[in-house]
């Protein structure tokens, strides 16, 4: 198979620019063999001399005899991190959001990967139904460790039906043997009510807890609904009573886990006390936000650095901000704002139904920009400017996930628009607006 490593940029004044090197070029090899991925590179230029071979963007062919710095790096982002391609989910999962999302978006937000790699370079959650006995020989020699595993059920049988695949059966026998070879693992569970909660649930978090401190935490997510699920398993989101009960379960396990180890080992969603309008634990209870990218801290993160954010501001004129979020933020959101005064500066928060994917879908990072730009457009008067939440566009990007740029939407408003990324960045963009 031919392995692509296309180069995205070459970082200025790196080695990799010293080289000539540009975005498009291809990495053939590195000491005459063809990486498979980032983490083959990263072993093939450890060493101090090495010959690299490209082929340039014209076609032809180059050879570089390098020298660098122990600790030196080549200066270089990939088009993607591995250079075959990427593994993709073979299951059918009766949760997946993939196959909840609508025709016509574009095309990275309907591949299911399903990449041990991906995992171990950036934290992906994979399921382990395709790793091989060559996969796991490499994640044994490599010592490629924290994986991020995607367990739901340590029931064989009902996780095989969760994913409508049989070796997923095996999951308890797979994380055994990645444990029994020294590799660290981060688990979660979709929960989704009447499947793999209540007593499913209880034997998942026993099952895993033994294997810790190998099992280095477990999260609980809540199952996300979209509108779009008319040819999907029928499913049933939580309910606040359901969101307490599951919260009042899994704090007796935190409780005792704590009393044993010092650390929770097992965490919630933010969207569970959301759910339930319960507070969200005190900060030192997510020992160092294991798992804060899976929804798992998010909340309490953005009170403590909205608390430690200390600004003085006033304004000479009266100055009106719209601040946008999502339906189940402004309970954490509003709260804040109201308590927080600034003279000769109003702050009206709004949040925004996702008539996108539907109501159910409640998660500022799920909304997209035509749901803001309509419920801005729908507000009696419109303020001096607008605020809208960075977690709502692409990493990286100014773009929304219905792929409308920034731009257009500031166009379209006809106000003044910034992005807040967190409750500093919140804070700061409040108090300068002027």
């Amino acid at each position: 198979m031919l392995k692509q490593g296309i180069i995205a940029t070459v970082r200025p004044g790196s080695l990799a620019a010293r080289l000539g090197l540009t975005a498009g070029d291809r990495l053939l090899s590195v000491n005459g063999q063809s990486p498979e991925d980032l983490i083959d590179l990263s072993f093939a230029v450890a060493d101090s001399r090495f010959t690299l071979a490209v082929e340039k963007l014209d076609g032809t062919k180059e050879t570089h005899q390098v020298r660098k710095g122990r600790h030196d790096d080549l200066g270089i982002e990939f088009e993607s991190a591995v250079f075959d391609q990427v593994r993709c989910c073979a299951n059918r999962c009766i949760f997946c959001f993939v196959d909840q999302m609508p025709a016509g978006m574009r095309q990275s937000l309907y591949v299911k990967d399903d990449d041990y790699r991906l995992s171990f370079l950036y934290g992906n959650f994979v399921t382990l139904t395709n790793l091989g006995p060559r996969d796991l020989d490499r994640i044994r020699r490599l010592h490629l460790s924290p994986l991020y595993v995607s367990v739901h059920a340590t029931d064989g049988e009902v996780r095989a039906s969760m994913l409508n695949n049989k070796r997923a059966s095996q999951i308890m026998k797979q994380i055994n043997e990645l444990v029994s070879f020294g590799t660290e693992l981060h688990a979660q569970i979709v929960l989704c009510p009447g499947i793999n909660d209540g007593a499913v649930l209880e034997k998942s978090f026993r099952d895993l807890y033994a294997l810790s401190p190998s099992v280095l935490s477990l999260a609980i997510v809540p199952v996300g609904l979209t509108r779009y699920r008319q040819d999907c398993h029928s499913l049933s989101g939580f309910t606040a009573d359901g969101a307490a009960a599951v919260i009042n379960q899994v704090e007796n396990w935190q409780a005792a886990c704590r009393e044993e180890t010092g650390e929770s080992f097992v965490y919630l969603a933010d969207e569970f006390y959301l759910a339930a309008g319960r507070t969200v634990p005190a900060y030192d209870l997510y020992a160092d936000f294991p798992q804060l990218e899976n929804g798992v801290g998010l909340v309490r993160c953005f009170l403590d650095e909205w608390e430690k954010t200390e600004l003085t501001a006033s304004y000479d004129q009266p100055l009106c901000i719209d601040v946008v979020c999502g339906v189940s933020a402004a309970k954490i959101i509003g709260p804040l704002l109201a308590d927080w005064t600034v003279p000769n500066l109003t702050v009206r928060l709004l949040p925004v139904e996702n008539k996108f994917f539907g109501p159910s879908i409640t998660v500022t990072g799920l909304l997209t920009g035509s749901d803001i730009l309509a419920a801005l457009q729908a507000s009696d008067k419109p303020g001096d400017g607008v605020i809208i939440p960075g977690i709502a566009l692409r990493k990286g990007e100014n773009i929304f996930l219905d792929d409308m740029t920034l731009e257009e939407f500031e166009r379209q408003l006809g106000s003044p628009v910034r992005a807040a990324h967190f409750a500093a960045d919140l804070k700061q963009c409040l108090a300068d607006w002027r």
